[in-house]
């Protein structure tokens, strides 16, 4: 049996109007204009040293699609909530893990936004709801503790079957921007869903995957290949952490830069049924150099929106 450790995020950010909105706070940014669907890109700015940049004006911003400059209709740099998904590996090769999975997993809510929703998915040959019909806050230490120490690792690892498991319970999700973070090595012996499908339905969902891959030496089953295409195919990133403490400090890293990524949204030049490429260029000005990572691409809806 294969030894596990890995942490993959998935930071998704979908096509619908906001349902969820605080009282206190400024209602969160439509994803509609003028009743057409707009192509949403989660975008992430860095400079040269891979500090992130929150704090560009939308002028700096252009967006090309199929090469062609687009009129940007959305635009929004705000820390607002996500629907964050924790997709666990409960396989029987997660025991010696568990605990690192467990402080990973806390470390990231710590610095999330703390109106952030969480659900959690454990998985083995098959996928389980930790928290069946519960929405549970980022700041809900003691819930998200009580779900993920619950755990009894056992079985085999269905890694893509959960990941489109996560990406369907997104769909329900109340917060327009969402993520999903699924622990795992890239390994998977036991799913019906292929990698294919995986990354056909995230490059349809409109989500950005970051992986994080801790791998033992003696792990034959591992496979930070497929961590690497995810991340690659979906906008994202992978890390490599060697030991706890890096992973910690990637965990934290990746829940700022969602909440200091921005929002760009623009209607969609064609409705072809066609995949769409896209980039995202930042005007420099008299600043430093600045770079912008995003997803590559779309499907456009045939006839109607985009997707």
């Amino acid at each position: 049996m294969r030894t596990f450790s890995a942490i993959i995020v998935v930071l998704g950010i979908a096509t619908a109007t906001v349902a969820r909105a605080q009282e206190t706070t400024a209602p969160a940014p439509s994803f509609r204009s003028d009743s057409t669907e707009l192509v949403v890109l989660p975008v992430v700015v860095t400079d040269k040293d891979g500090r992130l940049i929150a704090d560009l004006p939308q002028d700096r911003f252009t967006v090309y699609d199929n090469g062609r400059p687009q009129k940007v209709a959305l635009f929004s740099n705000e820390d607002t909530p996500v629907t964050v998904g924790l997709i666990v590996d409960n396989s029987g090769s997660m025991g010696p893990k568990l605990g690192e999975v467990v402080a990973a997993a806390l470390a990231f809510a710590a610095v999330s936004n703390p109106d952030d929703e969480l659900f959690t998915l454990e998985f083995n040959d098959d996928v389980t709801d930790a928290n069946p019909g519960r929405k549970v806050l980022a700041d809900d230490v003691a819930s998200l503790r009580t779900s993920l120490g619950a755990m009894v690792p056992e079985g085999r690892t269905a890694l893509y079957d959960a990941l489109i498991a996560g990406l369907d319970r997104l769909e329900n999700g109340s917060a327009a921007r969402r993520v999903l973070i699924v622990l795992s090595d890239g390994g998977d012996n036991a799913s019906r869903a292929t990698l294919d499908q995986v990354l056909k339905r995230a490059r349809a969902s409109n989500v950005t995957i970051y992986t994080i891959g801790l791998f033992d030496e003696s792990d034959d089953d591992s496979n930070p290949g497929v961590l690497k295409a995810i991340a690659r195919a979906t906008g994202g990133e992978r890390f490599l952490p060697r030991s706890p403490g890096p992973l910690l400090t990637d965990c934290e890293h990746i829940a700022r830069e969602i909440r200091s990524g921005y929002t760009i949204g623009y209607a969609p030049p064609d409705r072809d049924g066609q995949y769409h490429r896209v980039r995202v260029e930042i005007d420099r000005g008299r600043g430093p150099k600045v770079s912008a990572r995003t997803r590559p691409g779309y499907f456009a809806a045939a006839g109607s929106g985009a997707r």
